[in-house]
């Protein structure tokens, strides 16, 4: 028998720590108590024990984690001073209270420290437990895992007392719902919820997978640099303005929508829409805006401005939009035609539009201080008792277009890019931190994803579209005629075509051959120059006219059937009619019935 022997008695596993003559220092290694000194006679009906029995499951000191291999050794420094004094119960009490003073831990820690590090003999013990520890949940921490799951985890949001009573009723009473001797009072069930809280959790199954990825979810990654390394990924959304306007006459109108697309990479505002109406309609104009002559726009509201102010005039190679109803269009997906490749980022996902994001809110913030008191929203409008803001309207569309006009020169040409992450290339060839000179830099290096496109082809892919056909009395769509010189053969042949029309204008349609737009006239004149809207109204109208017509024309026929029925019975029916001579016979008729229409007239021919 030696120090460090392991012997087993029925569930017990003791070890000799000392020996001395016919006693034995023994420690617990299952109960884990403090080591008492015992005689030989006490272990005579134990047996040996192998170490790997006590340390089953206990990993070595290099194989646990960083953390945890830290904070078995500082445990072990804080037993150290102890371990001399093992065997001397007095020395080992003053040793005990002494690293209770200089490591500021109680003395119930220590002791605690000390009898595993004895019984295992391995500082890996002194680590602690890790979340992947397996732990059997008891009967009771399986009720609080139940109530928690069924009234606190719902969409119902009840409260942790009212999960607490539901639990106790369904788990803690008798049949006659009494309340048992024994049960887990409030403070162990928030203990247990407060240990097993999962935050992902708690927000999914209280307020929805929706709300959680629009508020809760952790934002992280590189953002939109991780797709978006030049020119040429835009981001289009719309927003509706913190601002009320009035038409010309003075009459409040409304708030306009503004819509804008912005280039990832530079956050340059490629461009922007204005308008009442948003839908389809803004994102033409749009796409009409982010390739005209900006030069040319901005004169148009009295600005001047250079080419370097805003250089945008081509197409980005990238669309990226969200879900919104007018995104997913087929007149908008028509843009695919010209090499524009289209993404619709999943929903509640803002934060991979972030430059769109956050151009709306410069804008905003850019004007709204200086338009306080002139039908500027504030934060309180939606609240009780707030201000009227609809009553300080004064501004008018064009008016609050140019000054969003200058907003977005400011956001393009002056406003410093502080966080944009600079490559070394950038700063040797001086580059200002502003987004026209990101984006004229950024258009000379690899990867640039720009498309030129002319006025009247992107005009014609944004028009909507339908299924003509072709018949002997021209080309229907819309159902309305139009016809073209050189399609003769093809009226005969039947065939259908997708036949581009505008809806302002039913003058025109254009047959898409081969990518190619073809153009058809107008047959139907009365139609010339009418929206299709219009003719639609009069169709319908038409429609309505002849339909209160029909019934005329149904008492009609049946006034006309009586006429018929009332001749055809007075009719005496000649028993043999006589076929001889019927040349004769329809020549003296001819003289009998033939009038003389001057002397019917009463007209005398002396007198002329």
């Amino acid at each position: 028998m030696k120090k460090n022997d392991l012997f087993r008695n029925g569930e017990t596993i003791v070890r000799v720590l000392a020996v001395e003559g016919d006693r034995l220092l023994l420690i617990d290694c299952i109960r884990l108590t403090m080591p008492k000194w015992e005689t030989i006679a006490s272990i005579v009906d134990c047996t040996p024990c192998e170490e790997r029995e006590l340390s089953k499951g206990l990993v070595d000191i290099e194989d646990v984690g960083a953390d945890a291999r830290k904070s078995a050794y500082q445990r072990y420094t804080m037993i150290s001073g102890v371990l001399p004094y093992v065997s001397d119960n007095t020395m080992r009490c003053r040793a005990i209270e002494k690293a209770t003073e200089e490591y500021q831990v109680s003395k119930k820690t220590i002791r605690k420290y000390l009898c595993r590090y004895l019984a295992y003999q391995n500082i890996a013990a002194l680590a602690p437990k890790t979340d992947e520890d397996e732990h059997v949940l008891s009967q009771d921490e399986k009720n609080m895992r139940w109530a928690l799951n069924k009234f606190f985890y719902t969409k119902n949001k009840n409260s942790l007392h009212i999960a607490y009573t539901m639990m106790l009723k369904n788990k803690y009473c008798d049949g006659e719902g009494k309340l048992l001797l024994i049960y887990p009072s409030f403070h162990q069930f928030r203990y247990f919820y407060r240990k097993t809280k999962n935050m992902q959790t708690y927000y999914i199954s209280r307020d929805g997978l929706k709300s959680y990825q629009r508020n809760n979810r952790p934002c992280v990654g590189d953002g939109v640099r991780a797709f978006a390394t030049a020119p040429g990924v835009g981001m289009i959304d719309s927003t509706v303005c913190d601002i009320y306007l009035v038409n010309e006459s003075g009459h409040l109108v409304g708030r306009p929508i503004l819509t804008a697309c912005v280039d990832a990479y530079s956050g340059l505002c490629c461009g922007y829409s204005l308008t009442w109406e948003g839908g389809v309609y803004s994102l033409r104009n749009l796409m009409t805006n982010i390739i005209a002559d900006k030069k040319e726009h901005c004169s148009r509201f009295g600005i001047g401005i250079s080419e370097s102010d805003w250089p945008a005039k081509e197409i980005p190679g990238k669309l990226i939009t969200d879900k919104g109803a007018e995104y997913i269009t087929d007149t908008f997906s028509q843009l695919a035609e010209l090499g524009v490749t289209l993404t619709n980022l999943p929903a509640y996902r803002p934060e991979l539009k972030g430059p769109v994001e956050k151009f709306f809110d410069l804008v905003q913030n850019s004007y709204k201080p200086f338009l306080k008191g002139r039908g500027v929203i504030e934060p309180d409008y939606m609240e009780r008792g707030a201000h009227d803001y609809r009553k300080d309207a004064c501004l008018t569309l064009k008016e609050f277009e140019k000054i969003i006009l200058h907003c977005i020169l400011f956001h393009n040409s002056k406003r410093v890019f502080g966080d944009f992450p600079y490559m070394d290339a950038m700063i040797e060839a001086g580059v200002k931190p502003n987004a026209n000179s990101i984006w004229e830099w950024g258009k000379k290096q690899p990867g640039v994803n720009l498309i030129p496109v002319t006025s009247e082809q992107l005009v014609l892919t944004l028009l909507p579209r339908t299924t003509g056909k072709f018949t002997r009395f021209g080309l229907k769509a819309n159902k309305m005629r139009y016809h073209h010189a050189n399609y003769a053969e093809k009226y005969l042949q039947g065939k259908e075509a997708v036949v581009a029309y505008n809806p302002e204008d039913v003058s025109n349609v254009w047959v898409m051959e081969k990518g190619i737009y073809i153009r058809f006239e107008l047959i139907e004149s009365r139609f010339q120059d009418k929206a299709l809207a219009e003719v639609t109204d009069v169709k319908k109208k038409q429609r309505q006219i002849a339909g209160t017509a029909n019934k005329d024309k149904i008492q009609a026929e049946i006034d006309l059937v009586d006429h018929i029925e009332v001749i055809s019975r007075n009719t005496t029916k000649i028993e043999r009619v006589n076929l001889k001579s019927i040349r004769e016979t329809r020549r003296k008729e001819q003289d009998r019935q033939h009038l003389d229409h001057v002397k019917e007239a009463g007209i005398d021919e002396r007198d002329q």
